[in-house]
Parts: C-alpha cells; sequence; structure tokens
C-alpha cells in the first residue's frame, strides 16, 4: 500500500518488450535508497515489482493488461514520472490509503490557474463518481488529492505549489490522461450498500459475521 505522497519525480528510460510482459527502466535516486528486489513502487499510482537494480535506475515488469489500462502505455521514453515507495508501519500517512491498483484512465479536461493554486478539471466514468464525494480523497497518477468539486461526468482538485512543483501535475494539459483510483474505503461503504439494497445483507447476517 502507499498514502499518495510523492516522494520523487523519476525519468522513464526504456520500455522493452518481453514475450509476454513490459520491461520499464526508470531512472530514480530517492526511492531506491535502501529498496531491494521484489518491493513495491508505485509509478504514476501503478504498484509495480522492482525486478533489478542499477545504481540510479531500477527495473519492473508490467503485465500487457496492466500496460494497457493504465497512462503507462502512453509515455514516451524520456517523460517523469510520479514515484512513491510502500508503506511502513513507521511512516506518516499524510494522504490517504493507496493500493496502487488504477481504476480507470480519465482525461484533463481543463487548468485554472487561481491565484498561487490550480484547478484542474478531469472526466471521467460515472461508475468512478460514484465513488468520490466532495472534500475526499482521490488519488490521480498515485497523487493523494482532496475532491474540491464535482460534475456530471468530471470532479475537480485544488493543486498547491508544493504538489504541482513536485509531481507530474505541473506538465499536465488538457487532453493528459491520468491514472485513477479511488478511496478504498468508498469502495466497500458502495459495496455495503449495494449488498443490503439486494437484500443479501442484513442484521442477522452480520452477526453470524462477527459484526
Amino acid at each position: 500500500m502507499f498514502t499518495g505522497i510523492i516522494e520523487e519525480k523519476g525519468i522513464l528510460q526504456d520500455i522493452k518488450k518481453k514475450e509476454d510482459h513490459l520491461r520499464l527502466k526508470v531512472e530514480a535516486k530517492r526511492v531506491i535508497k535502501e529498496t531491494r528486489l521484489g518491493e513495491s513502487i508505485a509509478v504514476n499510482g501503478v504498484c509495480l515489482t522492482v525486478t533489478d537494480l542499477e545504481e540510479n535506475y531500477f527495473y519492473a515488469d508490467v503485465m500487457p493488461a496492466t500496460f494497457q489500462r493504465t497512462n503507462l502505455s502512453r509515455l514516451n521514453r524520456g517523460e517523469r514520472v510520479n514515484l512513491e515507495r510502500a508503506l511502513t508501519l513507521k511512516a506518516r500517512l499524510g494522504g490517504h490509503i493507496v493500493q496502487g491498483h488504477v481504476d480507470e484512465v480519465g482525461v484533463v479536461e481543463d487548468v485554472k490557474k487561481k491565484g498561487n493554486a490550480w484547478e484542474i478539471y478531469v472526466r471521467c466514468s460515472e461508475e468512478f463518481l460514484d465513488y468520490t464525494v466532495e472534500r475526499g480523497s482521490v488519488a490521480v497518477d498515485g497523487i493523494s488529492l482532496t475532491v474540491a468539486g464535482l460534475g456530471d461526468n468530471y470532479f475537480m482538485v485544488g493543486i498547491i505549489p508544493h504538489t504541482h512543483a513536485e509531481t507530474t501535475l505541473e506538465v499536465v494539459r488538457p487532453g493528459t490522461h491520468v491514472n485513477l483510483e479511488s478511496d478504498i474505503l468508498a469502495r466497500y461503504v458502495q459495496r455495503f450498500l449495494e449488498r443490503k439494497k439486494k437484500g443479501k445483507l442484513d442484521l442477522e447476517k452480520l452477526l453470524e459475521n462477527g459484526f
């Protein structure tokens, strides 16, 4: 799991196609300190396993399905990516619980400068909006953000100067594709309500399962 607090912007140095997967080579400095093979690093919010390490580089294998359903398939060599190491029990949970499992790819509709901050409008599916509430949390390219506004087919987040400068949000424009992950707590609540509505969840069932 992750917190959505980006540690650094890495550089995608290479994408190599293997027999049944793709291999990414990412240039990084901070996140590979004390990182060992088999540990997880989120790349633009996608949880990937470190399969090899070199000085200032790490490698990660990506299954074709993951590659295609995230914005990793749209990246070019030399582009910057958001990086975060997996959460430890000693770490502060500065953002929110992020699994690194992308729900869908959204599209930036508009970017507006507001004083010293920015408003970013992201178009997404109706299903994703079912898990999105104002002042709730959402992960955009792995960045933990607070939802500042909602529309029929979009949500809006406010970006402070620090987040803007330290993440890839600095370069997003209308038309940019971004990875989206909803709040896991919202998904559990939605699932609870759906089962209750279908009559599959009642007090007797809860008691049977120790609630």
